[in-house]
């Protein structure tokens, strides 16, 4: 595929994750990447509404409609907007448009790496400049970065600048929108987490990042790297234990630790 890497040792792998993170401007290492790491390298960008729905996009509507009827949060003060309905539900695991990606490059590594049941095929970590990427949006998104000064949109930014989904919707079909959410727990901290989201719930970013080739790339992983990846990362604390945290995640990490090879 267009824009693949294969390493071939750990030293390699690391050396690859922080290609290009030098910032001549304020003399500083800081990646302008974000990472997606996939356990299989013939999986795609497909959001997890796509999978559900395939070429039905009103049924997000739906969706979302009947997740903030019947969801039992605290009701805010504050208006509700679309956008926190979205992340919320995306969180929870209702199908949504957004796609989860994080600054952490070992934390991309790690779900390249977590499923042993596919160590026989190789994985893949996608990186996009998520910082180009944004600064290519029209108005009033463009001016809303600008205003604030940041790279990544909040959900406050997004509030302000579109108040609805919908609005989103009509600046384009092909728009691409990388933004953070609020800290609603551990999980979405110690994953160091933030979404990208298109101006369609149909949408397919592997197309819109194949007509921008200089704005991605992808870091394949062989099979039989796997296993030392996994390990060095395991000694490094990079585990479901701190992902998720809880029992489930201590579950998780406790039946790969004993999984024999």
């Amino acid at each position: 595929m267009q824009n693949d890497i294969i390493v071939k040792n750990w030293c390699e792998l690391c050396d690859r994750l922080y290609d290009n993170s030098w910032r001549a401007d304020i003399r500083r290492y800081r990646s302008n990447y974000a990472f997606r790491g996939l356990s299989d390298k013939s999986y795609g960008l497909t959001t997890s509404i796509m999978r559900r729905c395939k070429t039905h996009p009103h049924l997000e509507y739906h969706l979302l409609r009947n997740f903030s009827k019947y969801a039992e949060i605290p009701k805010p003060d504050t208006f509700f907007s679309d956008w926190r309905w979205l992340t919320l539900a995306q969180h929870h695991g209702l199908p949504t448009r957004l796609l989860d990606w994080t600054y952490s490059p070992f934390v991309a590594a790690h779900f390249a790496t977590a499923e042993i049941d596919k160590f026989d095929r190789d994985g893949v970590i996608w990186y996009a400049d998520y910082v180009k990427i944004n600064k290519m949006l029209p108005n009033p998104l463009a001016e809303e970065l600008v205003h604030v000064g940041a790279n990544a949109f909040t959900l406050e930014m997004l509030e302000h600048a579109l108040g609805t989904i919908k609005e989103f919707d009509t600046l384009g079909t092909d728009l691409v929108i990388f933004f953070e959410p609020p800290s609603m727990d551990a999980r979405i901290i110690n994953q160091f987490a933030f979404f990208s989201v298109m101006s369609s719930p149909t949408a397919s970013l592997d197309q819109w990042l194949g007509a921008h080739p200089d704005l991605y790339g992808r870091i394949i992983i062989p099979k039989d790297l796997k296993w030392e990846i996994r390990d060095k990362l395991d000694q490094a604390n990079i585990t479901e234990r701190i992902l998720f945290p809880g029992l489930d995640g201590l579950a998780r990490w406790l039946k790969r630790q004993y999984t024999p090879r």
